[in-house]
């Protein structure tokens, strides 16, 4: 078909006519055409940009998917007994890559502090030393009468403020102790009698259990430390002192708790090869549900490469196998009880493959998250079936403690005791690693950041969008182009440069060899440019395409909008949730935000700028 031909001085698009139109009528509206300050003011409300808020839900959850489908792959090929046990110290194996180095074991120094007697049990009240100085309180719940060596069983206990005195796991130690175990429950780090940030009155400065916990652990990965393995390392010393005792028959000893202490048990499980039983509570699902469900999780359910190594929750099962193991689950759980159907049903096969399917169980109560009676009862009957007892299960009558005459300390903290905290730990190997730390520049700097960092040796100039002109948000320029870079399938670095015109297409080619700057945006450099300040400055200084500012990812434009809608900067929120990941995937978020950059930096250098300032 023919067409007129039009003068390009006549042209004009039908975005062109509208926009014309609005400013027409905003100017009859308002009085006047050009109100710049009135402008200003009006941008500086505006929201910062947030165009790509489920990119980093998307991009680390194919991550995370990938890692389940090679896991399944994997265990498809199980066909017999001899690659079933193979299996298990496989993942014995990754376990203690995740979690290890093991500390050496020191003397205990266990010291009683008080006894309670009962009608049908005693409570002994307990401090012992995991690490050299570092005090942990426990109960030790002994039957009275017995005359002969009892089954054993740890307690390990959930994010409850007051540990191991919380009516739900004072009940399963005296239902347990009634029935003729014995049970010894230790108090987690940060909870209870264990409190490491407390001010002048024995009250945590940060908040009890999960605060406490997420700020000490995200210290300990600084110096190569993980939360997890310090709170198994308690469990594997508490078994090792209820080893001592007499009363105990080393034959039989279980493991067992609720949500966190759901957790350790399913860790313990993992990492120490003594247990004969164990039922992990409101725990156990599977990794890919809870990021597909946006579910943050304290830094110690997070194993450092526990997805880049291919485990899962129901691998730390796996390496007790052939062992007697219940899953406890609950209907109405945010742990997803579709993941611990899925998990039951795998070990069901690895188990049947060891020949021992009747060894492996699973129980959900109908009920919310929580080591209630039903779930209780489930655990009685498995471990009093497991060392050979007849049972219904049921739950003896109980009379709970009062908090404070479980103490095992005299004002209920162990602080004032003088024991060591976390945070001591923390700084003192931070030390002792400044001081062995050899100084490193040029080339010798850049491979030992390529390694820390798991960047590749080169990075190509990556693909890019051209995104809509952006006007109208009080930035330096009438307008700014702006470029979604991808850096890496899925994951962009939004670039931005402020121009005059929008008629802006690809990036421009550099002009010569003239000096560019290139600004990393600190929270979003939508707002950064409408606002007084370093970004907006510089953008202001330099000449026409002489100024570039990117986002990196998860930050500004990508700021993710998951989790719990506004979490960004709590504790909890999606900043946390993306961090985690990331060192689960062995992708520590610094790294993937740094190939950003050296992605943006590479697409820069391919359009002629090679004199960047950064």
């Amino acid at each position: 078909m023919d067409h007129p031909t039009t003068s390009c001085c006549s042209v004009q698009t039908r975005r062109e006519a509208l926009l014309r139109i609005g400013v027409s009528a905003g100017a009859i509206l308002a009085g006047e055409l050009f109100l710049p300050v009135r402008a200003r003011a009006q941008a500086a409300e505006l929201r910062p940009l947030q165009r790509f808020p489920r990119m980093m839900q998307e991009h680390l959850g194919a991550a995370v998917r990938a890692c389940d489908e090679r896991r399944r792959a994997r265990l498809a090929t199980l066909r017999d007994k001899a690659d079933a046990e193979a299996y298990v110290e496989e993942v014995r194996g990754k376990i203690l890559q995740s979690f290890g180095p093991l500390p050496e074991k020191t003397p205990l120094n266990a010291r009683v502090t008080g006894v309670l007697r009962r009608d049908a049990y005693s409570i002994e009240k307990l401090i012992f030393e995991s690490r050299p100085g570092f005090l942990v309180t426990a109960n030790l719940y002994l039957p009275a009468g017995l005359d002969q060596p009892a089954p054993g069983v740890v307690g390990v206990c959930g994010h409850s403020t007051g540990g191991k005195a919380e009516a739900a796991y004072q009940s399963f130690c005296q239902g347990l102790a009634r029935k003729g175990f014995v049970v010894l429950i230790i108090d987690p780090i940060s909870q209870g009698e264990r409190l490491q940030y407390v001010d002048s009155e024995l009250r945590s400065r940060i908040g009890v259990g999960v605060r406490e916990h997420l700020y000490a652990g995200n210290q300990q990965f600084l110096v190569d430390e993980f939360l997890g393995t310090w709170r198994a390392w308690d469990g594997i010393r508490a078994l090792d002192y209820l080893l001592t005792r007499p009363e105990v028959d080393a034959r039989h000893v279980g493991i067992t708790g609720n949500s966190g202490g759901g957790t350790m048990t399913t860790w313990l499980c993992g990492l120490e090869r003594r247990w004969t039983m164990a039922a992990p509570s409101c725990f156990v699902t599977t990794f890919r549900r809870n990021f597909e469900n946006e579910l943050p999780a304290d830094t110690e359910q997070c194993p450092p490469r526990a997805l880049a190594l291919g485990l899962d929750h129901e691998d730390f099962i796996a390496a007790m196998a052939p062992k007697p193991v219940i899953l406890l689950g609950k209907e109405r759980d945010f742990f997803d009880i579709r993941g611990t159907e899925a998990a039951y049903a795998r070990l069901r096969k690895l188990y049947r493959l060891l020949g021992a399917e009747g060894n492996i169980a699973m129980f959900a109560g109908p009920t919310t998250h929580g080591f209630s009676q039903e779930n209780r009862e489930a655990m009685y009957g498995w471990f009093e079936r497991a060392v050979g007892w007849d049972s219904d299960g049921k739950e003896p009558e109980l009379t709970l403690e009062e908090e404070r005459d479980l103490w095992c300390t005299p004002d209920g903290q162990v602080a004032p005791l003088g024991s060591r905290t976390i945070f001591s730990y923390t700084a003192e190997k931070s030390k002792s690693l400044a001081e062995a730390r050899v100084g490193l520049t040029g080339a010798g700097l850049r491979s030992a950041l390529n390694r820390l960092l798991r960047l590749p040796a080169v990075v190509e100039p990556p693909d890019y969008r051209i995104m809509r002109p952006l006007s109208g948000r009080g930035h330096p320029q009438r307008y700014t182009a702006n470029y979604a870079v991808e850096t890496e399938p899925g994951a962009f670095a939004l670039l931005y440069m402020p121009v005059a015109d929008s008629h802006q297409s690809r990036i421009p080619q550099a002009d010569g060899d003239a000096v560019v700057t290139l600004y990393v945006g600190h929270r979003s450099i939508d707002q950064e440019l409408r606002e007084p300040g370093w970004a907006r400055g510089l953008a202001e200084a330099a000449a026409p395409t002489r100024f570039f500012a990117c986002d990196l990812r998860g930050l500004g434009d990508s700021k993710p909008e998951t989790c719990d809608p506004g979490s960004f900067d709590h504790p909890y929120g999606s900043d946390y949730f993306y961090s985690i990941h990331g060192i689960m995937l062995d992708r520590p978020y610094p790294a993937q935000r740094t190939r950003d950059l050296l992605g943006v930096i590479a697409l820069l250098a391919s359009r002629g700028y090679t004199r960047i300032h950064l």
